[in-house]
């Protein structure tokens, strides 16, 4: 019986042991992340039967168990994912918020600036300082767009970088998880009892991995976890881990995708929209909804202003008396090959703005199937067009797409950016003030009529007017010179070709060659070179002999300030979005959408933060280490460590008197 005691208080004594080991090693790592509480599972030896009924023979440990809830556990991850992707997003959406919004580094002031010196010109077309001050302001404006195009840039950069470096750590997570499954399954096969302190560290893994993108587990019957992101595409099994990697994208080779490499070896792009959550999701996001589309935004209104400025200055006259030339250079539309199309392929489209009025800003993919090439609008994945090889050249939303050579296979296909280089490409044409065409506008100059002051009749020249066909400026004066000749006939012998059209019903046109005799019409219209004009006598009568009637360059060009007048009523034209905005009003609009996506942000943050912060309360309610609990365990587990001694003392000296009695 002694020796039976002895034995009950050796039981004891080895439970309060592993008790008092469970319980330093629960306050060793109460601040150790992912850490869950441990407790010791005890329970009563098997009673032995000594036929006056059965005596208990101490306590057993069945298990050291580990106090945690995968449903708790899950939430916490989950809240993570969304808590990591929405800061992500916010804090690149706020350096562009910052940089489009500001006050003094915005384009709002450069652009108020802009057509501040165009109206000063307005009011003093022939001074030479105002001339300059204008063109300075308008190279101001140019470098403002050029300065946010490259920041956009370089912003771009720095979220392929962090991708890059995101998919690096992704990478890592899963080698280790599987590394921890291996660990894991050969604990368990070794004596059937779960490794505790591996499982924590495996689920602190995945935790950790659901800070970097969302990702969803699948436990084993072994005990593995499988792990999956995207649409389902396997991070890890069991204990082979799978690699991602980066490629730059097909049909952009300045961007970079995220690929999986496959067990065959082949690459494989994974889609976007299923790379969501954690820092590598909201990179994405925030990359395709708000920094491209930002891009595209500051281009369409740098093209629309280079559009309609030129369009509008091409119309008037500058000191030389030319027409006007070109005021801004603007960039052409972006067109890409899909790396891969057919081999065979020898397709090259392209395409120009044909009507910056009309452009969105959005990409678009231009697809061909063998027949047709479809239109794909990229912002909202929109079918915008259908045409075949014959309806080359195509408008479509303000751009203009040519098949420029070759011949397309099926399966080909294209990305179109049409303003995505609008900002870095604008800049300003002329570098000489007296170029500004601030005289009046078409149709009324570039060109100006006189008659001669010695014309003995009383026939007068009407005002010029020019049409689309005027392309090649006045470069010397046209004189008309009547002649009254009895045998060649009466009319005018000129140099150049022109076409006179009577005021009958209908009215008909006569053309006549250089050096054919041009008989005075009443009222009709003399034309040529674009240039036309009226010749009207009061009386009915014609001209003088010798009478002459000159078209010249505009004289009357160097205060004129018609055109700069009209130039200046482009700042509140609304000449984008199909006349919808003015170039202030389509900026200040996306930078209105960018600041509310991130005010939204912040917010959305917030309430992942709380949620986060409650989700891991929860957790840590369940499995977390509460020191007070602890130091209590130590007290219980240190009395029940001595009263098993004192029964092993007992035992002890029980066993001694019957020792002493067979003396």
């Amino acid at each position: 019986m002694a020796t039976s005691i002895l034995s009950i208080g050796q039981s004891g004594l080895v439970a309060a042991q592993v008790g008092l080991a469970t319980t330093g090693h629960n306050i060793a790592n109460a601040a150790t992340p992912g850490y869950s509480r441990q407790v010791v599972v005890q329970g009563a030896a098997q009673a032995q039967n000594f036929g006056f009924g059965f005596m208990g023979q101490g306590a057993e440990i069945s298990t050291v168990k580990r106090i945690y809830s995968e449903y708790l556990g899950v939430q916490v991850q989950s809240a993570q994912t969304a808590k990591s992707g929405l800061d992500s997003y916010y804090t690149q959406i706020k350096q562009i918020d910052n940089l489009l919004a500001d006050p003094t580094s915005g384009l709002s002031p450069a652009l108020q600036d802009f057509f501040a010196g165009v109206q000063e010109l307005s009011s003093n077309p022939a001074s030479l300082p105002s001339r300059q001050a204008a063109l300075s302001s308008a190279e101001s404006l140019a470098s403002r767009f050029q300065s946010l195009a490259g920041r956009l840039d370089e912003m771009k950069q720095g979220v392929n970088s962090q991708i890059q470096s995101s998919v690096g750590v992704i990478n890592a997570y899963a080698e280790q998880i599987a590394k921890l499954n291996d660990a894991v399954s050969k604990a368990q096969r070794a004596d059937g009892q779960p490794p505790n302190d591996l499982l924590d560290q495996r689920d602190q893994l995945i935790l950790d991995l659901n800070k970097e993108i969302r990702a969803t587990v699948v436990k084993q019957g072994d005990g593995n976890y499988n792990v999956f992101i995207g649409n389902g595409q396997p991070l890890v099994v069991g204990v082979t881990p799978a690699a991602l990697t980066i490629q730059a994208s097909a049909t952009n080779p300045e961007r970079i995708e995220v690929a999986y490499r496959a067990s065959n070896g082949s690459v494989v792009s994974l889609s976007e929209t299923g790379l969501t959550g954690g820092k590598l999701g909201g990179l994405i996001e925030f990359r395709s909804e708000t920094l491209e589309p930002a891009q595209n935004a500051l281009g369409r209104v740098a093209i629309g202003l280079a559009s309609t400025f030129n369009a509008q200055h091409r119309l008037g006259v500058d000191l030389n008396g030319v027409a006007g030339g070109t005021f801004f250079t603007a960039a052409s539309p972006v067109v890409t090959a899909s790396s891969a199309n057919d081999i065979t392929s020898t397709a090259a489209v392209t395409a120009s703005i044909g009507n910056a009025n009309a452009l969105t800003t959005s990409d678009y993919r231009l697809q061909y199937d063998g027949t047709d090439y479809t239109l794909t609008r990229l912002s909202d994945n929109t079918l915008v067009d259908t045409f075949d090889n014959t309806d080359f050249p195509r408008t479509v939303e303000g751009m203009t797409l040519n098949l420029a050579s070759g011949t397309a296979v099926a399966g080909d296909s294209f990305l179109i950016r049409p303003t995505v280089n609008g900002a870095s490409g604008i800049a300003v044409a002329i570098t000489d003030p007296r170029l500004i065409a601030a005289a009046g506008a078409l149709p009324v100059v570039p060109v100006g009529t006189s008659a001669s002051g010695t014309n003995g009749g009383d026939v007068v020249i009407g005002a010029a007017t020019v049409d689309s066909s005027y392309t090649t400026p006045l470069s010397a004066p046209v004189t008309f010179t009547y002649q009254v000749d009895a045998v060649n006939g009466d009319g005018f012998i000129l140099s150049t070709p022109v076409t006179v059209t009577d005021t009958g019903a209908p009215p008909t046109t006569t053309s006549y060659a250089a050096g054919d005799i041009v008989p005075y019409v009443e009222g009709a219209t003399i034309s040529f070179g674009g240039i036309s004009f009226v010749l009207n006598s009061p009386t009915s009568t014609a001209p003088a002999d010798g009478d002459s009637f000159t078209v010249a360059a505009n004289p009357f060009g160097v205060g004129d300030n018609r055109n700069a007048l009209l130039l200046g009523a482009l700042q509140t034209a609304n000449t984008l979005g199909n006349g919808t905005a003015n170039f202030q009003g389509a900026y200040s609009q996306f930078v209105s959408q960018i600041g509310n996506k991130t005010r939204e942000l912040e917010v959305t943050s917030s309430a992942a933060g709380k949620l986060l912060s409650e989700a891991t309360l929860s957790v840590q309610n369940e499995s977390g280490v509460n020191l007070d609990e602890e130091a209590t365990n130590l007290l219980r587990y240190q009395q029940a460590y001595q009263a098993a001694g004192k029964v092993m003392q007992i035992a002890s000296e029980m066993f001694d008197v019957l020792l002493s009695l067979g003396r």
